[in-house]
C-alpha cells in the first residue's frame, strides 16, 4: 500500500485579479475559510453563506465562485462526494464564466483530489492535465508546480512509474530555481512513493525522510501522518517491523486525533499490512476489518456511480452553456425534487451491496485460512526436506575428505622419493597433488554455503578504519596482480573512514572480489579498487578491464554452483561458489551488491554497505 501526497491549490494565486477595496474583507475570510478542518464544518458553511449573500450586496462577481467552492470542500470532508462534486462543478463553471482562470485551476484541483479520494484516478488524471495546461499557458510557476506534483502522485496510483518520475522530474526542473518561495515538499513525497513501487526502498526512504524535513520542526500533523505512514509502510517492505510498529502506530493516533475517517482507515490498512507480514494473522484480521468497515463507509458503488453521473451531467452543462442555460436551471430544479426518493433507493442499494459484501469478505477470510494451513504445512514439509538436504551434504562432503587426505599423505611421500622418479613420474605426481587440492578446496566451499543455511555463525560488530583494512588487503594482493602484470589501482579517501561492521566479513568480500577481478583479468591491464562514503553507507567497487559477463548470465551470477562462460584467463581455478558466498555475507551485513559488465569489456562490482 502507498500513501500518495495529492498538493491542494489553496487560493486561486497570482491569477486572481486585484479586487475592489469594498471586497478585501471577503477574500480573506475565504481565505481563512480554505484552511478549515472538520472540526470547523458549521463556521464553513456560515461563512459559504456569508460570502454569497454580502457579494450580492455588494456587487462582488467573484462571491459565487468562492462561495460555491467553500460549500464544495464543507460536504467533502463531511464525506458526502457526490454533493461536493456538484459544487465544484458548479464552482467551475462560475469560474469560467467570469474568465478567472486561478479559480478554474482551483476547481479543476479540488475535484482531481476528490476523484482521486473516491478511488476513481482516470477522472482525476484528466482534471489534472486541464491544469497543467492552464497554468503553463498562463505562466503560472506555483500552480504548474502543484499540477505536476499531483499528476506524479495520479500516476502512481495507476501504478504508471515511468510517468510519474517525468511530472515530478518536470516539477522539481520548475521549482528548484523558486524553491525558497514555493513548498516542494510534496514532490519529495512522491518521488519516494515512485521509489517504492520500483521496490527501490532505500531511495524511497531518502526522499520520504526529505519530505519530512522540509515540513520543519512543528509540521502540521495531516503532513506529519502522511510522512509517518509512508516511513512505516517502507520499514514494513524492509522488514524492519520495530521501526514499522513505532511509525503506524504515531499515524494511527494522529489520524484519531484529525478525527479524520479516511486517514483512520488508511491507517488500519497498513497495520493489517504490518501484522500480515509478521505472520500474527489473527491481529491482520481484526485491523482488516476496522479498515474495511471505514472504507466501505465512505466510497461505495453507488457513490461511485452517483459521481459519475454528475461528471457527466457538468460535460453537456459545458457543451450547452451559451444555448440552453434555462433548460439546465429547469433540469437542476427537477433533479431536487427528486433527491429524496433516489436518496432512499440509494440507503436500501447500500445496505444491499454491504451486507452482500461482508458474506463475500466473511467466505474469503475462511477460504484464506485454509490457505493459509495448507501453506504451513507445506512449509514444514519443504523445511524438514532442506534439512534432509543439507545433512546429506555434509554427510557426504565429511566423507570425502577422507579419501582425500590418505591420497595427501601418499602423495607427501611419494614426494619425499621425487629425486628417484622420472620426468613423467614427477609430471604426474604433481597433477595428484593439485588435483587432490582443488578437491579439497571444493569440499569447504560446499560446507561453507551448506552450513550458512543451518548454523550461520553470529556476527563479530567492531568499530574500525575500512580504509586501512582495504590498504592491507590491496597489498597481500599485489603479488598476484604482478605476476600477470596486471596493474592493481587503490582508490582510497583521504581521511579514515570509521565503520562498524564484522571485520571478517568484510575482509573476505574484498578477497573474493579482488581475487576474482585478477582471475578474470588478461595480462598487462589493469583492475581498479575504490572506497567512499556516500550518505549513510560505504561504497566499495571493484573494477577490471577483463573477459566481462555475458547479459544473459548476470541474473544468476550470485547463484550457488553457477556456470558461466567467462573463464579465468591464467587457468587459474573457479568452483562457481564465491560470488555467492559474497552476496550472502553482504546480507548478512545489511548491504546489497550489484555487477555492471559486458562481454569482453570488464565488469565493476558495487557493494554499499551501512556505516
Amino acid at each position: 500500500m502507498k500513501y500518495f501526497t495529492l498538493l491542494l491549490l489553496m487560493c486561486a494565486s497570482s491569477a486572481i485579479y486585484a479586487q475592489q477595496p469594498d471586497t478585501v474583507y471577503l477574500k480573506s475570510l475565504y481565505d481563512r475559510c480554505i484552511d478549515f478542518d472538520e472540526a470547523q464544518l458549521d463556521s464553513l458553511y456560515y461563512y459559504a453563506d456569508y460570502i454569497k449573500s454580502s457579494s450580492n450586496q455588494s456587487g462582488f462577481n467573484k462571491g459565487d465562485v468562492l462561495s460555491l467552492r467553500l460549500k464544495g470542500i464543507y460536504y467533502d470532508l463531511k464525506g458526502e462526494y457526490e454533493r461536493a462534486i456538484d459544487y465544484y462543478l458548479q464552482s467551475l463553471t462560475a469560474a469560467q464564466k467570469i474568465r478567472g482562470t486561478g479559480y478554474e485551476i482551483a476547481a479543476l484541483t479540488d475535484l482531481a483530489i476528490l476523484y482521486s479520494h473516491i478511488k476513481q484516478p482516470e477522472k482525476a488524471k484528466q482534471m489534472y492535465l486541464q491544469s497543467a495546461a492552464l497554468s503553463a499557458r498562463r505562466g503560472y510557476i506555483t500552480s504548474l508546480i502543484t499540477a505536476y506534483a499531483n499528476l506524479g502522485a495520479i500516476y502512481n496510483q495507476l501504478q504508471e512509474t515511468d510517468s510519474a518520475l517525468f511530472f515530478l522530474q518536470e516539477g522539481l526542473r520548475v521549482g528548484k530555481p523558486v524553491e525558497k518561495e514555493v513548498d516542494l515538499s510534496v514532490i519529495y513525497n512522491n518521488m519516494g512513493n515512485v521509489y517504492f513501487l520500483k521496490k527501490q526502498f532505500g531511495l524511497a526512504m531518502d526522499y520520504f525522510r526529505m519530505d519530512k524535513r522540509s515540513h520543519g520542526s512543528n509540521p502540521p500533523l495531516a503532513s506529519l501522518w502522511i510522512d509517518y505512514l509512508n516511513i512505516a509502510d517502507v520499514y514494513i517492505e524492509m522488514k524492519n517491523y520495530d521501526s514499522a510498529h513505532y511509525y503506524a502506530d504515531s499515524a494511527l493516533l494522529i489520524a484519531r486525533r484529525l478525527k479524520s475517517k479516511s486517514k483512520e482507515s488508511d491507517s488500519y490498512a497498513l497495520m493489517a499490512k504490518l501484522y500480515a507480514r509478521k505472520g500474527e494473522y489473527k491481529a491482520a484480521y481484526e485491523y482488516q476489518k476496522s479498515w474495511y468497515k471505514l472504507d466501505t463507509s465512505l466510497v461505495n458503488d453507488a457513490t461511485n456511480a452517483t459521481v459519475a453521473g454528475l461528471q457527466e451531467r457538468y460535460n453537456s452543462q459545458k457543451r450547452q452553456r451559451d444555448n440552453d442555460v434555462l433548460k439546465l436551471e429547469l433540469e437542476r430544479q427537477r433533479l431536487y425534487k427528486t433527491t429524496s426518493t433516489y436518496l432512499l433507493a440509494g440507503a436500501v442499494i447500500i445496505a444491499i451491496l454491504i451486507t452482500f459484501s461482508l458474506i463475500q469478505k466473511r467466505r474469503a477470510n475462511r477460504k484464506l485460512n485454509e490457505v493459509n494451513q495448507l501453506i504451513r504445512k507445506q512449509n514444514e514439509k519443504l523445511l524438514e526436506l532442506n534439512q534432509e538436504k543439507n545433512s546429506l551434504i555434509s554427510i557426504v562432503s565429511h566423507d570425502l575428505c577422507l579419501p582425500f587426505a590418505t591420497i595427501k599423505m601418499w602423495s607427501q611421500v611419494i614426494k619425499e622419493e621425487a629425486n628417484t622418479l622420472s620426468l613423467d613420474q614427477n609430471k604426474a605426481l604433481h597433477r595428484i597433488v593439485e588435483s587432490t587440492k582443488r578437491g579439497e578446496e571444493l569440499i569447504n566451499n560446499i560446507l561453507d554455503v551448506e552450513k550458512a543455511e543451518v548454523n550461520q555463525k553470529p556476527l563479530c560488530i567492531e568499530d574500525f578504519d575500512i580504509a586501512l583494512l582495504l590498504d592491507t588487503i590491496v597489498d597481500d594482493f599485489r603479488p598476484a596482480a604482478d605476476r600477470k602484470g596486471i596493474h592493481l589501482d587503490y582508490e582510497s579517501p583521504v581521511a579514515p573512514l570509521k565503520i562498524v561492521s564484522d571485520k571478517q566479513r568484510i575482509n573476505r568480500i574484498c578477497e573474493n572480489l579482488i581475487s576474482n577481478a585478477i582471475k578474470f583479468t588478461p595480462n598487462n591491464r589493469r583492475v581498479t579498487v575504490s572506497l567512499r562514503e556516500e550518505k549513510e553507507c560505504v561504497y566499495l567497487g571493484v573494477h577490471d578491464e577483463g573477459v566481462g559477463i555475458d547479459s544473459n548470465e548476470l541474473p544468476v551470477l550470485f547463484s550457488k554452483y553457477s556456470k558461466i562462460s567467462s573463464q579465468p584467463t591464467n587457468g587459474e581455478r573457479s568452483n562457481g561458489l564465491g560470488l555467492s558466498i559474497v552476496k550472502r555475507i553482504v546480507q548478512e551485513l545489511n548491504g546489497s551488491i550489484t555487477c555492471e559488465s559486458e562481454k569482453g569489456r570488464g565488469s565493476r562490482f558495487n557493494v554499499l554497505i551501512r556505516k
